[in-house]
């Protein structure tokens, strides 16, 4: 292979990884998607209202979607949906009191968020399970171990009568306080397109999974820029 080949090919990576608009460019082809959309988890029904494919009509499906909440940064800043308005988000739960499962799962997941520090759509949140002890100040703290940027790396607190349900309800994963300081919760990391729908569950503690979570952020940065105007990424 000539060396103008290879340089090519170097540029060509450069780019897919620092510009999503440039990834949507390489997708697709006169219109036609080359690449498979993530799948919808959860549970799901059909709408009242359709749309034609071939000439026939299909009707709608109703996703499960994440229901709007009010917490807390490690800045004291309020969160929800509403100010994680065209965002595409990659969500876990923990604890800061947790042995070395959380510190594991939040260590990879920074690694990842570092990738991304440029992009401006994606987010990646931690919430803890924990708040009566993880409140701001403390994880605050916390956060300052993995040198998370807050522009782009949020820790969340809140009321367990917010987090909890959240988690169960919203983002179909454990968690509950046992007592005596022991929590249970998901070691999952679930990745959250920007019309609030689960697009995929990953291990925290798996390097396969992280690569492929780091693979189908990129897939949903495409479907994102197919579905929105181009511009704001």
């Amino acid at each position: 292979m000539s060396k103008s080949n290879v340089l090519k090919k170097i540029v060509i990576l450069a780019l897919i990884l620092a510009l999503p608009g440039f990834l949507y460019y390489l997708l697709t082809a006169k219109g036609k998607n080359r690449y498979d959309p993530l799948p919808y988890f959860g549970p799901k029904e059909l709408a009242k209202t359709s749309h034609i494919v071939k000439g026939k009509s299909i009707p709608d499906t109703i996703y499960h979607n994440i229901s709007d909440f009010n917490l807390q940064d490690q800045n004291g800043k309020p969160v929800s949906l509403k100010t994680l308005t065209n965002k595409i988000l990659i969500v876990n739960f923990f604890y800061s009191n947790c042995p070395n499962l959380c510190n594991q799962v939040n260590q990879n997941i920074s690694k990842l968020a570092a990738e991304y520090a440029h992009n401006k759509i994606t987010k990646f949140i931690s919430i803890t399970v924990d708040p009566q002890r993880d409140n701001v100040a403390t994880l605050k703290q916390y956060s300052n171990k993995f040198n998370a940027d807050s522009t782009r790396r949020l820790f969340l607190t809140g009321d367990t009568s917010v987090i909890y349900p959240l988690a169960r309800q919203g983002f179909l994963v454990n968690a509950l306080d046992e007592g005596n300081g022991n929590f249970v919760y998901s070691d999952k990391i679930m990745l959250i397109d920007e019309s609030h729908h689960i697009r995929g569950y990953y291990t925290g503690t798996s390097d396969d999974d992280m690569l492929r979570l780091d693979n189908e952020i990129k897939v949903q940065i495409a479907e994102e820029i197919r579905k929105n105007d181009h511009s704001m990424y």
